[in-house]
């Protein structure tokens, strides 16, 4: 009879610790995963989409409706967008029943902004159908074990085990997740933080100790009582680093939630939360005070929604306390996730309601609440931070500023598909600087004449050393500076080189090759057969 009363917990723990195989195994159901799982099955290769979470898509269902296309007056990279990222685009647009004005934008070549533009929970829908549809496996709840969860053998990933029990088996692996833990649980080199400028001859990396972009525009005392530094900083401000510009620094941009905001009929307001300190907010008080303005977001995503990140400096990314994130524990990462939580809501209730706060700020914040309709299993809140940088992989080839210089760049001769944005890093920390608050570390040049071009995405940055792992690729975590990968850092370039490498995974298959000897021109040549754009169109060169 005991044995009788253990038997479903017996069956539950077979059941959690199931075997499966696959050709193809993708850990991380990003945007890039889920093009990856879709390119591999239209390969006729059986495929295992294996997800930490309960959703799929990315950050595309985490809030991030407004995609950088065609939003810059000085930038049409619309031009670059081919293959299944466009059909992830244009099966929105079907959502919308604005397809017609989508293939006619296509057709025309023209810009609008808004055909791009999409809310989280229809993103969510176009995936979970494209998965149903093409009969994809998807593994939710699946994370990786932190010890003991790659198995490797004779430089080849074998299999990896879940905390659940369960174990994945597969020919070739793709890291598609945004902080890179399969490639870093199989040992394989990675990178996180700045290198300096003198490590790849570059000159927007490392320290940005006279970052101008987006700076205050007031002069804002950073100690406890203003003009004595023994009082201590106010929070959210630290100490500047020592060095110069350019120097190494293990700061990374700041990270931020993806809300989804709205004034409409189906608003949820932001409470006060519990343990809510007004201290938290004192830089907040201290730059309004100074006349600086923190105004809110405007509706920039359909049905009058927005996704505000970070768009004003001191309304969005905490800071300077996510360096840890690529690298922490699960533990520790959903602890940082807590209390950016906390913060960002103790902020938007404090300028919605603090009397310190200008009335017609407010006023203007009191309007915007949470939706009703959005990440509905989190109360509203996005279950995933805005990663802006993970880990690097690094191999034997390393994409840097050199790569995308306007004046004699250096070629890219394996283009898988195109990197078409500007560098572009929010600030790494908030310091103090000749007795003010500054902001260290953002970079962006939309300029007419800008200093970078687009450039391919070289295949040779998506694979690991051949001397550590020869059957994993990365479309999310590529081998680049950190200057690089501010470019690279766009949810289209993801899906672009997610389905790259779902490709070359199957090449690599087919051909028993390690990944980083397959046959390129066979790439190449089966990449534009499927609608990717691999070079510049020679009309915007």
């Amino acid at each position: 009879m005991r044995f009788l009363a253990f038997l479903p917990l017996l069956l539950a723990s077979v059941a959690s610790a199931q075997t499966y195989q696959a050709d193809i195994v993708i850990y991380g159901g990003t945007s890039a995963g889920v093009i990856a799982g879709v390119q591999a099955a239209k390969l006729g290769k059986k495929v295992i989409i294996v997800e930490a979470g309960q959703h799929i898509g990315g950050m595309a269902v985490e809030g991030l409706g407004g995609t950088d296309i065609d939003n810059q007056k000085e930038i049409r990279n619309s031009l670059g967008v081919g293959g299944l990222a466009r059909e992830f685009y244009r099966r929105i647009s079907l959502k919308y029943n604005r397809n017609g004005a989508f293939d006619a934008l296509e057709a025309s070549q023209t810009k609008d902004t808004s055909l791009w533009r999409f809310e989280s929970h229809v993103a969510e829908q176009v995936y979970d159908a494209w998965v149903k549809e093409l009969k994809i496996e998807v593994l939710r709840g699946h994370r990786l074990k932190e010890t003991h969860g790659v198995t490797m053998e004779k430089l080849k990933i074998v299999s990896i085990a879940c905390e659940n029990g369960a174990v994945i088996k597969g020919k070739v692996f793709i890291d598609a997740t945004y902080e890179g833990d399969l490639l870093a649980f199989a040992g394989l080199s990675f990178a996180v933080g700045r290198e300096g400028n003198a490590q790849y001859r570059e000159t927007t990396n490392g320290l940005r100790l006279d970052s101008k972009h987006k700076q205050l525009d007031r002069k804002v005392d950073p100690y406890v009582r203003p003009g004595d530094p023994s009082s201590g900083l106010i929070f959210g401000v630290e100490n500047a680093p020592s060095g110069k510009d350019g120097d190494p620094d293990e700061g990374i941009q700041g990270y931020c939630f993806r809300l989804c905001l709205t004034r409409a009929a189906n608003r949820t307001p932001i409470e006060k939360p519990a343990g809510y300190d007004p201290a938290r907010y004192e830089l907040q008080r201290r730059y309004l005070a100074a006349g600086g303005k923190i105004d809110p977001p405007s509706a920039g995503i359909p049905n009058g929604k927005t996704d505000p990140g970070s768009w004003h400096i001191l309304a969005g990314n905490l800071t300077g306390f996510n360096h840890r994130y690529p690298t922490a524990g699960y533990v520790e990462r959903a602890e940082m996730l807590r209390t950016a939580r906390f913060h960002i809501q103790g902020l938007y209730w404090y300028l919605a309601n603090d009397p310190g706060v200008p009335s017609a700020t407010r006023s203007a914040w009191k309007q915007w609440g949470l939706t009703k309709d959005e990440f509905t299993d989190n109360g509203g809140w996005p279950r995933a931070f805005y990663v802006r940088n993970g880990r690097r992989l690094v191999g034997d080839f390393v994409l840097n500023e050199e790569h995308l210089r306007r004046d004699n760049p250096t070629p890219v001769e394996d283009s898988v598909g195109l990197i078409w944005w500007p560098p572009d890093f929010h600030h790494a920390r908030c310091i103090v600087k000749d007795g003010r608050v500054w902001m260290e570390g953002a970079v962006f040049d939309n300029s007419p004449t800008p200093n970078w071009i687009p450039c391919g995405i070289p295949y040779r940055a998506l694979v690991p050393k051949i001397k550590e792992c020869t059957n994993l690729l990365t479309p999310t975590c590529p081998s680049s500076s950190y200057v690089a990968y501010g470019a690279y850092r766009i949810e289209f370039t993801f899906m672009t080189a997610g389905q790259s490498c779902a490709t070359a995974a199957a090449l690599a298959i087919d051909s028993n090759a390690p990944v980083q000897r397959i046959n390129l021109n066979l790439l190449g040549e089966r990449l534009r057969a499927q609608g990717q754009v691999l070079e510049v169109p020679k009309a915007t060169k």
